[in-house]
């Protein structure tokens, strides 16, 4: 069968058919030869778990994007407070968002574009962000809301 590519074949009905091990088709639905190697060029991506339409495809688009855009407008209210000069609140909005964002990600199994990576890395990553920014608010000088004592004493023993 010469000039005829290596993972497929005409058959006797015209399809496509393949020679030896064969993947998933590719975009043209041809069949391609499977390999272990990793590919020279990526040809695509795969949608993060979870990454799918938080709405049916007959919503409109802020519909169908609910998750992040709910994180969305949190994290900017709490900028708009923090730019008012309230900023205890506003970076406690800030966090909280996110947290509600790690825990849109665990909870509902489509979330639109707030699905980024894998669900434990999306969890993990908004979650962290989360707590950090909301300690980081309420350990802020002055008159903090929160007093970790080790801290203040780390602090007295590396920099004074």
């Amino acid at each position: 069968m010469a000039g005829v590519p290596e993972a497929e074949a005409e058959g006797a009905t015209g399809e496509p058919s393949a020679l030896d091990a064969v993947s998933a088709p590719d975009a043209e639905g041809k069949p391609r030869r499977t390999t272990r190697r990793f590919p020279l060029f990526t040809r695509d991506t795969a949608r993060p778990e979870g990454g799918g339409r938080a709405a049916g495809g007959d919503a409109p688009a802020p519909a169908r994007q609910w998750p992040i855009l709910a994180v969305l407008s949190a994290v900017g209210l709490g900028l708009l407070l923090t730019a008012l000069d309230v900023f205890r609140l506003g970076t406690i909005l800030i966090g909280a968002a996110l947290l509600a964002g790690a825990v849109m990600r665990w909870m509902l199994p489509d979330v639109g574009m707030l699905a980024v990576r894998s669900r434990f890395t999306d969890m993990l990553t908004y979650g962290v962000l989360g707590v950090a920014i909301v300690l980081l608010s309420l350990m802020a000088q002055p008159n903090p809301w929160l007093v970790i004592p080790f801290l203040d004493d780390t602090l007295h023993f590396t920099v004074r």
